[in-house]
């Protein structure tokens, strides 16, 4: 500071005291000193990845499966649980879960939003498929093992013999049938599918429905062996149960299939059928032609509970 004092010689006396002042604060950048001003606040970390409890959340979560999550550029759970109206707070009925693909985004989902997931297994009891009893135990005790993730599922079963699938009528407001279709024609039940779900719902409750679509030009096969079912066929099922057509989607649909399968349906990805049901697989099979395929082509339609 004292050489910048001196080089202003021509300076008076009165005016070195009277600006001494400002020049000792002008003079600190002048001579080179580092001006020291307030740091900016430092923005807050971005998230790393969805918001928790959120839907891409359960979509993306990291318990499902690397195979699982393959699946999901032929089924497109997001964008179809979306097109259903699925919400946190839902009490929301799966029928026939399987192993529980779409449960492992619809527990945790409904867990973190205080909603309720109820599963609708396959018919237990003395009489029970023995393939369909291990998977209703394994599926039982997979989701009633981490409360904290799947929270508390509901168990009940659908088949030709069951009861309501809710403990009170008219208390879900979304039921699913999710691929289950053919199953249940050539199980004689499906009409009671459509009136079981329209009882558990509320008035203006949502039947979400994907299945494996048939052309409309063929015939369709009355117990669907082949695992494709016409698209007016499913709207007539449901209109006969009551329900009112709200909507169809493209979301699941692929113009690849040919739907000409030597083992129907399963012929392809994931069930990948290289000889007919309950026979040994065929090792010499060319499956090149139907894994290009990928999936099925599906219709993604939605029904509503009049009000």
């Amino acid at each position: 500071m004292a050489d910048c004092l001196a080089s202003a010689g021509g300076l008076s006396r009165r005016f070195l005291l009277s600006g001494a002042a400002a020049l000792a604060l002008t003079g600190v950048a002048a001579c080179g000193r580092k001006d020291e001003t307030a740091k900016a606040p430092e923005a807050p970390p971005t998230p790393a990845g969805p918001a928790e409890g959120s839907l891409e959340w359960a979509v993306q979560g990291s318990w499902r499966s690397a195979q699982d999550k393959a699946r999901d550029a032929f089924r497109h759970p997001m964008e179809t649980l979306r097109f259903f109206g699925l919400q946190p707070r839902m009490t929301v009925v799966e029928f026939w879960p399987g192993s529980g693909w779409y449960t492992e985004i619809l527990a945790p989902y409904l867990a973190k939003g205080a909603g309720t997931y109820v599963a609708a297994l396959f018919p237990e009891g003395p009489t029970a498929d023995p393939a369909q009893a291990v998977l209703n135990a394994a599926f039982r005790t997979r989701f009633s093992s981490d409360k904290k993730l799947y929270g508390e599922p509901q168990f009940t079963v659908f088949g030709a013999e069951s009861g309501p699938v809710t403990a009170a009528a008219g208390t879900a407001e979304l039921c699913l049938f999710m691929r289950t279709l053919h199953g249940w024609m050539a199980a004689g039940i499906v009409e009671k599918a459509f009136s079981d779900a329209f009882v558990a719902l509320r008035p203006g409750g949502i039947l979400g429905i994907e299945q494996h679509r048939l052309s409309p030009e063929e015939d369709q096969d009355p117990v669907a062996a082949n695992g494709y079912v016409q698209e007016a066929f499913v709207r007539q099922l449901a209109a006969e149960a009551g329900f009112v057509f709200v909507a169809a989607s493209e979301i699941n649909a692929n113009e690849a299939d040919t739907k000409d399968h030597p083992f129907g349906v399963d012929t392809l990805a994931p069930t990948r059928l290289t000889a007919p049901r309950g026979e040994p697989a065929d090792p010499a099979f060319d499956r090149s032609k139907y894994e290009a395929i990928g999936e099925s082509d599906r219709m993604t339609l939605k029904f509503r509970k009049p009000e």
